[in-house]
């Protein structure tokens, strides 16, 4: 018997604005709290732990490789039998996704367990960190115990319910962050450090899958009906389409570290790790806007026209260019006093250095809206290929670099492979193949916000070199810069867009919200 559900209530707009709210409330309470503790483990610990726990971060996100596409894969097939209210079949699909997910897990212990003899390889100046092994499978563990369960968050994510799982992840995050601390305060002990790690991981999952099983029953059936050969083949074509992405994204921003540890040595991942700390946290904060509408995109696609969605993307890529680039500008100004500040000057980059990081961060910001609603409307196997070109550009253009300008050339690689690739074909697609129409309006829009952001930039970075040339006080250069940061770039920005189409669209959305 095919059973229905009632309908929601809440338009997808609330539903956007509940998720968004509550993601960016979470990775800002996750950045102070992760800040805290990095500060914490910076002056407690010696570097070669601050650059192993950078570098064995990044071994395990090439490791989890495996899961990479199924959660997506998933959620886009979840959309349709949801705005159907087809209980059935979303049965049928959770159960598939368990399965997929307990593969995974056994193939990364397997693989992770397989790098331990290349460890002398992997890392430059081994010798320099006891225990270095059991390190290592402390992370691993954590990964592993990181699938037990946490596939239901990805049906209440589809319900466009994000902001349920993510406050058991928030409390989760803090709780362990101040135990964390003190462990490192008191006793300065890393194996204990990450303990608490895997024992937080573990009781955040079964928390999410209880609340799941409360609202969704059927999660506790047993008796799910297996899907159609034609639509399982669907989803394990997706599956691999969203694997090569994932694939590609991971080799691009997660073998920077094991470049420089391979080429340079720990102490430059940890100065690295520094900088991601701030760069990752600004990004992972404003990357929560998409995911908040990552679903309602989803619900979007399956019941409206394409013109509809067209214009709610160009109001979302209107936004991603104002955030990012008033973020870009804030980081280049602000990342080398804050991290003085923070870690001290032996962490500190050059200003070309910050500036290239800043670039990457704004590009690959820029291009989270075309991402978010390829993947929400299931646009992923068009430019699959894409992902592993740029990967291999990546690479080859970072081994090439790195030699000749070190730490510069490692990170010129990143840039120069996403501005062959990415930038282009992913809007490309998605205009061609959602859109249906030309993507050169789109290109031409993308053109002006850069000129723009770039004039922005300019008047903010001289009235920022004027305002502090004469202070010696770091703490000083640091506030009055931040002040103008604040200022400067958001009424340049207001006074640019105030008569713009999606400044009006996005600001009668906003309206609508408060005033109900």
């Amino acid at each position: 018997m095919n059973h229905r559900v009632k309908p929601e209530i809440k338009t997808r707009t609330e539903y956007s604005a509940r998720n968004t709210t509550v993601a960016l409330v979470s990775r800002l309470t996750a950045i102070i709290m992760g800040y805290l503790l990095r500060v914490v483990f910076t002056h407690t610990l010696s570097e070669s732990y601050v650059g192993v726990n950078g570098l064995f971060i990044d071994i395990i996100n090439v490791l989890s490789l495996s899961e990479m596409g199924i959660g997506t894969a998933i959620t886009y097939a979840l959309y349709r039998p949801i705005a159907q209210g087809d209980v059935e079949k979303q049965k049928s699909l959770m159960r598939l996704f368990q399965n997929f997910y307990r593969l995974v897990a056994v193939i990364v212990a397997a693989a992770g367990l397989a790098l331990i003899p290349f460890m002398d390889v992997l890392i430059k100046d081994y010798e320099n960190v006891p225990h270095l092994t059991l390190i290592y499978l402390l992370y691993l563990l954590n990964t592993i115990c990181s699938y037990l369960l946490v596939y239901k968050k990805t049906l209440m994510d589809a319900h466009q319910l994000l902001y349920v799982g993510t406050f058991y992840q928030t409390l989760s995050w803090a709780v362990q962050d101040i135990l964390k601390m003190a462990v490192l305060v008191i006793w300065h002990d890393f194996i204990l450090f990450l303990l608490i790690g895997i024992v937080s991981t573990v009781v955040c999952n079964i928390c999410i899958s209880v609340s799941a099983d409360k609202r969704y029953p059927f999660l506790r059936d047993r008796d799910a009906l297996p899907l159609p050969k034609k639509e399982k083949k669907k989803i394990f074509a997706d599956i691999r389409a969203m694997l090569m992405h994932k694939a590609g994204t991971v080799i691009v921003n997660n073998t920077d570290n094991l470049l420089l540890s391979a080429f340079v040595g720990l102490a430059s991942v940890g100065s690295y790790s520094n900088y991601y700390l701030v760069i990752g946290s600004i990004r992972q904060l404003l990357n929560q806007v998409y995911q908040g509408i990552t679903a309602s995109v989803g619900n979007l696609g399956a019941t409206e026209d394409e013109g509809h969605i067209r214009q709610v993307f160009e109001a979302a890529t209107f936004v991603g260019q104002w955030m990012y680039g008033f973020s870009f500008i804030c980081l280049f100004e602000l990342l080398n006093p804050f991290v003085e500040i923070s870690f001290g000057k032996q962490f500190l980059f050059s200003k070309e250095i910050v500036f290239v990081l800043c670039l990457n961060f704004f590009l690959n910001g820029m291009r989270n809206a075309a991402i978010t609603f390829r993947d929400s409307m299931g646009l992923f196997w068009h430019d699959r290929y894409k992902a592993i070109v740029e990967a291999v550009l990546n690479l080859v253009i970072s081994l090439l670099l790195v030699r000749q300008f070190g730490i510069m050339g490692v990170f010129l690689g990143t840039l120069f492979s996403m501005l062959i690739t990415s930038c282009w074909v992913e809007p490309y697609v998605l205009y061609k193949h959602g859109f249906h129409s030309s993507c050169l309006p789109y290109f031409g829009r993308c053109l002006l916000y850069f000129a723009w952001i770039a004039v922005v930039w300019c008047v903010t970075d001289q009235i920022c070199i004027r305002a502090t040339a004469a202070m010696a006080n770091i703490w000083g250069v640091f506030l009055l810069r931040f002040l103008f940061c604040m200022l400067v770039p958001n009424l340049m920005f207001g006074l640019l867009y105030f008569k713009t189409r999606e400044f009006r669209y996005v600001m009668q959305k906003a309206w609508g919200l408060l005033h109900k």
